[in-house]
């Protein structure tokens, strides 16, 4: 008798391992638009190649401010670019990925109220330079004029020139950069743009699909190290954008879909 009701506890409890088992889901695959910034961050935070791509174009927008004659008589100026053209983000983008999320207002606004981001390698030296030469620095970012104290803040703690909200020229209406570039040219001549995407330096690549960004910039070709000095940009952007046709309100699934869908293998 013992040895039967022994054998029905042991059944039991195998199905009862066996049910737990089944019941237990998997874990769901990490999207490519969200756990995939950890990859991005991973190089933009450490990657030796990342800092060199920095100095170089840096070094190369050095060398066209020492190459700048006056032609209009106007003040010359360098319009620059904020988020990864100047400041570091990395740390918010990972935070965002640890926990599965992406940007949302919310968390940015907390993080730039920080003002905490350490600079892109190399632009302190070239800004500071630029400005010994006489440029004045404008920043025309696409942060929220809520954020300007904070950015200005950002700036001067890591001896930015020109940081007051005079030259940080952030967001009123709408995320077009062109009604500020022009307002500023209004009084200046431009020595050159600085930015990690290519809307900071024209409107004509302002919300264009893949093939037509790839396109103009073909056709611009001559513009970069000269007029437009590009700093890298792996973790987000326009480049990203363009994937999903600007909708970043697509789910993570129809994104990582979206993404797969532009990519050639063999």
């Amino acid at each position: 008798m013992n040895k039967i009701v022994l054998y029905f506890i042991l059944c039991l409890a195998a199905s009862s391992c066996h049910s737990s088992r089944i019941q237990v889901s998997r874990p769901m695959e990490p999207g490519l638009a969200i756990h995939g910034k950890i990859f991005t961050t991973a190089y933009q935070q450490t990657a030796a190649e990342y800092r060199a791509l920095c100095y170089q174009a840096f070094n190369l927008a050095r060398y066209r401010v020492d190459m700048y004659k006056p032609g209009n008589g106007l003040p010359p100026a360098i319009i620059t670019d904020v988020d990864e053209t100047v400041l570091d983000n990395s740390p918010y983008a990972v935070n965002r990925a640890r926990i599965g999320m992406d940007y949302e207002p919310v968390s940015w606004f907390e993080w730039t109220d920080r003002s905490s981001a350490k600079e892109v390698p190399g632009a302190g030296d070239f800004l500071r330079y630029a400005s010994s030469r006489g440029v004045e620095i404008f920043y025309i970012t696409n942060r929220d004029k809520r954020e300007r104290n904070s950015t200005v803040e950002n700036l001067r703690k890591l001896g930015m020139p020109n940081a007051d909200t005079i030259h940080v020229l952030t967001k009123e209406s709408g995320s077009a950069k062109e009604p500020r570039r022009k307002e500023v040219l209004k009084s200046h001549e431009l020595v050159l743009f600085l930015g990690d995407n290519l809307s900071d330096f024209s409107f004509v690549f302002d919300k264009k699909t893949v093939s037509e960004r790839n396109n103009l910039v073909d056709l611009n070709e001559a513009e970069f190290g000269r007029n437009f000095i590009l700093i890298p940009n792996p973790v987000y952007g326009d480049w990203e954008g363009s994937i999903y046709q600007y909708n970043y309100k697509l789910s993570p699934a129809q994104k990582d879909s979206a993404i797969r869908s532009t990519l050639t293998g063999y």
